[in-house]
């Protein structure tokens, strides 16, 4: 075996350098275009055998594109070159796959300063996986931290790839032939299509590594042992009891068969080639197997072991070094500390996890962080008679996420329904970005534990759990309080359609049961219509004629059938599944108090496959179960229906001029609270001034010149939140000397006054809020300036920047939102422009990272309009990359 010994890669969090002249965030594991991973990093003067080794390998053809012509060696003067650079006018990228360079991208700056010429070299092994094209964007960040911005790259005509990798970038570029060469000029400026193309090559490379975890042709078992009840030995008999379709390999050092199949003494002694390696061993032997996994040229890992970042600080650096040799190898990791992963396709039928019990072929994917609980919930989804497409436990999640798996869930034809027990959020912004996407057109129903495990590689958050529900919300992601509740959704949501509205029908046998799923509907803010109560004695032919009345008035029915004598229940069964189906609408039921899919309730393809298909009828123990899970139904249905939007362009707005003021606050500066009036303006929000005066004559000059009626008011921004702290309709100089004496009475003499212009009454004040969390960047937040809305923390957040849509339902998401909309005795208040003061926050806290708070208090909505009573922002420095800019990374 080779020496496996990498070199410790830094980590990309940071901007400190770890090399002297290059900083950290320069390197980066990636996934190429057919879901393997390699690694990109500067080049360095030691990276000269291993350049030397790379030419080597190259085909004739392949340098003649690069050089215009034969060079069958590189000379040790061309190595020193070409590995001695200074990270600044002269900048090499390598791709690196084990100890091998792979490929290599570099610039040279030219005049004028911000231009400079680009070329690739690639191993042709290597060509059509996509390095270049990752490669160009790891060099593309680089030189525009330089100061570069246009590439130029000189290509011989019949260098089709060089060509498309330049062209298919998305960034504006233009060609002139001349003197037999293609002259490419590509501008670096930020583009829409850049970005869309980034994103979109993240997409397919993603989902095609997770399709290779889960569709191997081949298994190796390493750890399978004798012993009964062994991990190794539990997974290996899951294969075989799954009927996998491809050969199953145990590998032990000391035994020569396990369960009846032979055994190997290593993954290198296995004849055939291995796709997936599932790792039953101590903890402590784990990262020697990876190396041999890695020669043996294992594409996917799954570590059930324990021992790793649930154990401590040791445990941790032994998680974080397999992490990076799996990775440097072209190898994505599930796990460890995990159950497994299973796959019910009958091309595939793999059960590589320790649950004997696995549901049957189903529309669900699901993906669980625990460990632990995963055997529990397989064992629940079978219970329920649920099937799934796919399943995946990560349990520390050093390498394979949620996130990954949403990228292969929505490209999976065989996943109509997205589950995920989330215990953390690796990357939140980028995990808001995929769910706002996917949920269009895949229902994503989370359950998400307020606790974070100690193995998993998870940012701490700023935000509070109410901060993430209405992330959540945002996305469309349906967001349930416990497992229950996940299955009793996911149930609905993969076999009945959408319902089209809030009205719901009640159709049952027992008057009592069906007026408390009439008080269910409406504590869930549901419509329902009067309850049809058929009495004991109803049978399949009453129920179907009241569902066909009911039905065409209503978006959904829930059918309650439980008869007081227990006896065939078939006929009523296939009546309502009938009759479901001709309606086209969703229909549940509490059916004899039966949990789940029960086979009357079921339509299935026939003898010998049973799994419930579209079309089926859930089944809930009680009414009120069934109403809660169609009324996260009605919710998202609704959130799928509204338009997707467009964050608006407003003009005059004027983001350079804002970040120069920030710039200035913060010169020398870790930390500034600032007043936001300038600051605000540039993004066309007028704060109204608020004059401070230092005595009763002063604020009755102050008054004077701008103008009656005024307030009086207290100058210290904490005690706007304060009762008492305000006198306003004041409209004469002695109404002003009497209030600044009350005031200066009631806050003490070292409190500061001001004078303001009175706002147009009647009002409703809010507080409009924007912080930013590290992970998932600028966050706007909005509730009600009242104080009992204040004590309740009723607030609403939106990830920035908003658009019209988000501006809209953050107002109206607030529980204190209908007196915004005259009710309650309140006068209706132009909400319109409230969005309108929305959106533009949300764009300055998108543009200006280094805005960490912001608040904008109090804020007056009146009948025509708005006024920003008072404004302070506190800036920080950025000192770390927002986990969702700049190019493709494995976090």
């Amino acid at each position: 075996m080779r020496n496996l010994a990498i070199p410790a890669q830094p980590g990309a969090a940071s901007l400190d350098c770890v090399h002297p002249q290059y900083p950290a965030h320069w390197e980066a594991d990636v996934v190429l275009a057919d879901g393997g991973t390699a690694h990109v990093r500067p080049i360095r003067p030691d990276d000269a055998d291993m350049l030397r080794a790379f030419y080597s390998r190259l085909s004739a053809e392949s340098i003649y594109f690069r050089y215009f012509g034969p060079r069958p060696r590189l000379t040790d003067k061309d190595v020193v070159w070409f590995t001695n650079v200074d990270y600044d006018n002269r900048v090499a990228l390598i791709a690196t796959i084990g100890t091998e360079m792979v490929a290599v991208v570099r610039y040279d700056r030219v005049q004028p300063r911000d231009h400079a010429e680009v070329a690739f070299l690639v191993e042709d092994a290597h060509q059509g996986r996509g390095v270049a094209s990752v490669l160009l964007e790891h060099l593309r960040a680089a030189a525009r931290e330089r100061g570069i911005k246009t590439f130029i790259a000189d290509v011989l005509p019949g260098n089709h790839r060089m060509m498309n990798v330049l062209r298919q970038a998305g960034y504006t570029a233009q060609s002139q032939f001349e003197d037999g060469v293609v002259r490419m000029t590509l501008d670096l400026s930020s583009t829409e299509t850049a970005l869309e193309v980034r994103l979109a090559r993240e997409h397919r490379a993603e989902a095609r590594s997770i399709a290779r975890l889960l569709t191997p042709q081949s298994v190796a078992v390493i750890g399978a042992s004798r012993e009964p009840g062994g991990i190794g030995q539990t997974v290996l008999r899951n294969l075989l009891a799954a009927d996998f379709t491809g050969p199953v390999y145990p590998v032990h050092r000391h035994v020569r068969a396990v369960a009846g199949v032979r055994a190997y003494r290593s993954v290198s002694a296995i004849d055939g080639e291995v796709d997936l390696a599932v790792l039953a061993v101590p903890a402590e032997g784990v990262l020697e197997l990876v190396g041999e996994c890695a020669e043996k040229g294992v594409k996917g890992l799954v570590v059930l072991s324990s021992g790793f970042g649930e154990t401590g600080p040791e445990g941790r650096a032994r998680q974080e070094e397999l992490v990076r040799i799996a990775r440097a190898y072209g190898m994505r990791v599930v796990g460890p500390n995990c159950l497994g992963i299973a796959n019910t396709d009958p091309a595939v039928r793999l059960n590589a996890t320790l649950a004997a019990t696995l549901p049957g072929r189903g529309r669900v994917g699901f993906f669980s962080q625990s460990g632990a609980l995963g055997t529990a919930l397989l064992q629940r989804v079978a219970q329920r008679g649920m099937g799934i497409s796919t399943f995946v436990s990560a349990g520390n999640r050093a390498d394979v996420s949620g996130n990954d798996l949403l990228q292969y869930w929505e490209e999976d034809p065989a996943t109509d329904v997205i589950l995920l027990y989330l215990e953390s959020i690796g990357n939140p912004r980028k995990f808001a970005r995929l769910a706002r996407r996917i949920s269009r057109s895949k229902p994503i129903v989370v359950v998400k534990s307020r606790g974070v495990p100690g193995g998993h590689r998870a940012p701490v958050l700023a935000l509070p759990d109410t901060a993430l529900s209405s992330l959540f919300a945002q996305a469309g992601v349906i967001r349930v309080d416990d497992l229950v509740q996940l299955f009793d959704v996911a149930q609905l949501l993969a076999h009945q359609p959408l319902p089209a509205g809030p009205r719901v029908g009640l159709v049952g046998n027992s008057d009592a049961l069906t007026l408390l799923a009439q008080e269910a509907c409406a504590d869930a803010g549901l419509e329902p219509r009067p309850p049809v109560d058929l009495g004991p004695r109803a049978g399949a032919a009453e129920f179907a004629e009241a569902l066909r009345r009911v039905l065409p008035e209503v978006d959904a029915a829930v059918a309650i059938y439980m008869p007081p004598i227990p006896g065939d229940s078939r006929e009523v069964a296939e009546a309502i599944v009938e009759v479901a189906r001709e309606s086209g609408k969703p229909v549940l039921a509490s059916f004899q108090g039966q949990l789940g899919m029960p086979p009357e309730l079921r339509v299935t393809g026939g003898p010998g496959d049973e799994c419930p298909r579209r079309g089926s009828i859930p089944s809930y123990p009680a009414p009120e179960e069934a109403v809660r899970a169609l009324a996260h139904a009605v919710r998202y249905a609704r959130w799928r229906r509204r338009p997707p939007g467009t964050v608006p362009v407003i003009e005059g707005i004027d983001t350079a001029a804002a970040r120069e003021i920030v710039t200035t606050a913060l010169a020398g500066a870790e930390e500034r609270e600032i007043d936001a009036t300038a600051l605000l303006a540039r993004y066309g929000i007028e704060v109204w001034p608020a004059h401070v005066v230092a005595g009763a004559e002063e604020a009755v000059a102050a008054a004077e010149r701008i103008g009656w009626p005024v307030v009086v008011k207290s100058a210290d921004p904490e005690d706007v939140r304060r009762a008492g702290t305000v006198r306003i309709g004041l409209t004469e100089p002695a109404g002003v000397r009497q209030a600044y004496a009350d005031l200066a009475a009631l806050l003490g003499p070292g409190t500061p006054l001001a004078v303001q212009r009175m706002a147009p009454q009647p009002s409703v004040p809010v507080v409009v809020g924007v912080t930013q969390d590290r992970y998932f960047g600028g966050v706007v937040t909005f509730g009600l300036g009242e104080v009992t809305a204040r004590l309740l923390g009723d607030q609403a957040y939106r990830l920035a920047p908003l658009t019209s849509e988000d501006a809209a339902e953050l107002v109206r998401s607030v529980r204190a939102a209908p007196l915004l909309f005259g009710e309650y005795g309140y006068q209706a208040v132009a909400v319109e422009a409230l969005e309108d003061l929305l959106v533009r926050v949300g764009l300055l806290a998108d543009a200006l990272p280094e805005v960490a708070r912001m608040d904008l208090d109090p804020v007056l909505v009146g009948a025509s309009g708005i006024a920003v009573l008072g404004a302070r922002a506190v800036l920080r420095p950025v000192t770390a990359l927002r986990p969702d800019v700049g190019p493709r990374r494995l976090r």
